[in-house]
């Protein structure tokens, strides 16, 4: 089976199914010198974890990681990163009815159909579970990005027919996680937990869509066309179980909109001084206040700043390269497919059509939990291409090459 693994300098490569032994993943291309422990990564596994809440699947699973490999004495060593999460609860028996009758809408018939086999336990490798890999992994590029100043952030804001209004950055980071739905608006979050329990209830399942923002990133990251910035986060959110729609900037709404409304004005920012526009005087024409050229006598500094986009209905991205502004988007997930009603499945052993309930423990909503793995997949995109843009040293974290004597050297014991 391909497809186990994700990035390009900074590769995931995962392992394990919802009912085996265990989950894992070696991470390669992790710069030496960062600060790394296994609560760091334990932080982000524990909002991803089963249990947590009355609607989240129940199965008990601590999703406790275990890091085996590239750490030496708290510090990442430039080596392969390899962590391990022991699956606790695994109860096959439950799945026996669809060995030979798959789930609807589930991955059972399309996976024996490829391999002749599959792994029937909690639907083996295509269960959401595996996504425990992506998070653990995210988590370690989450804390290379926030040295570079680059923060991210997602909340659930829709389930159903129920919609959030639109929310600063700042109130997601204070909001999101003070409810189970993890809806960064508290009013629409109550509502949503209510009409999810509706559906717990009536023994259905419902979808929705997570809005996700990352602040801080630099200009250029990216390549045109198949390398662009945005078809690579677009294979990383559609990677994501149940996902049927990823979008960034104003998204499927673009397609109401004039080229006028939609582009994006350009102005100057005060990064290197201050505005042309603003020196002038009132009374001086817009025309001549964007007339300022480079004054030709040497060492004169510039008066202005660089371009910026006076609005940012692009997402961030543009020409599929990075613009400097926050990048923001949304994934939409479909209803969990698997859901203690009756349904029809087809069982090819004995020629059967058969009504059949799953009885398994499952989530009757995906985006609560779907947060922290939107979060994952949008840290790996970006830490790959801070590498691939030379903005990261994939070496090491302190960018100082030739140099032995770090202060996350290990020391030599007989030396004290």
């Amino acid at each position: 089976m391909n497809g186990n693994r994700f990035g390009r300098l900074f590769q995931v490569t995962t392992f394990g199914e919802s009912h085996g032994e265990a989950m894992g993943c070696t991470i390669s291309g992790c710069p030496a010198g960062l600060e790394l422990s296994a609560e760091d990564i334990q932080e982000d596994l524990d909002r991803r974890k089963p249990g947590q809440s009355m609607i989240t699947t129940s199965r008990g699973e601590p999703d406790a990681v275990s890091i085996k490999s590239g750490i030496q004495d708290g510090y990442t060593t430039g080596t392969p990163i390899g962590l391990v999460i022991q699956n606790k609860d695994a109860r096959s028996g439950k799945y026996e009815p669809f060995i030979t009758a798959p789930r609807p809408s589930h991955g059972d018939f399309t996976y024996s159909a490829k391999f002749g086999t599959r792994n029937w336990g909690g639907g083996g490798r295509s269960s959401a579970r595996e996504t425990v890999n992506w998070v653990a992994a995210g988590a370690i590029a989450k804390k290379l990005l926030a040295r570079e100043g680059i923060e991210l952030k997602a909340h659930v804001n829709q389930i159903g027919d129920i919609e959030a209004p639109e929310v600063s950055f700042e109130e997601m980071l204070e909001h999101s996680e003070e409810n189970d739905v993890r809806c960064a608006h508290p009013e629409t979050a109550e509502e949503m937990q209510e009409r999810i329990a509706e559906y717990q209830e009536e023994g259905d399942s419902i979808g929705g869509s997570i809005y996700f923002e990352a602040q801080g990133v630099p200009v250029g990251l990216g390549a045109p066309r198949f390398d662009s910035l945005s078809a690579r986060l677009g294979q990383a959110m559609m990677a994501v179980p149940a996902a049927t729609a990823f979008e960034f900037g104003l998204g499927t709404e673009a397609a109401e909109w004039t080229g006028k409304e939609r582009n994006d004005d350009w102005e100057f920012d005060d990064s290197e001084g201050h505005r042309a526009s603003e020196e002038s005087s009132a009374e001086q024409s817009s025309a001549d206040s964007q007339a300022a050229k480079p004054r030709d006598d040497g060492d004169e500094p510039r008066t202005w700043g660089n371009p910026t986009p006076v609005e940012n209905d692009h997402g961030g991205i543009q020409g599929g390269i990075s613009s400097g502004e926050p990048i923001y988007g949304e994934v939409t997930l479909h209803a969990p497919t698997s859901i203690p009603k009756a349904q029809q499945t087809a069982d090819w052993e004995t020629g059967e059509l058969k009504e059949e309930k799953v009885i398994g423990r499952h989530d009757p909503v995906l985006p609560p939990r779907g947060v922290p793995v939107v979060e994952a997949m949008l840290a790996l995109t970006l830490v790959d291409f801070m590498l691939l843009s030379g903005r990261l040293n994939p070496d090491r974290v302190d960018d100082q090459p030739g140099k032995y004597d770090t202060d996350y050297h290990p020391s030599n014991p007989r030396n004290e």
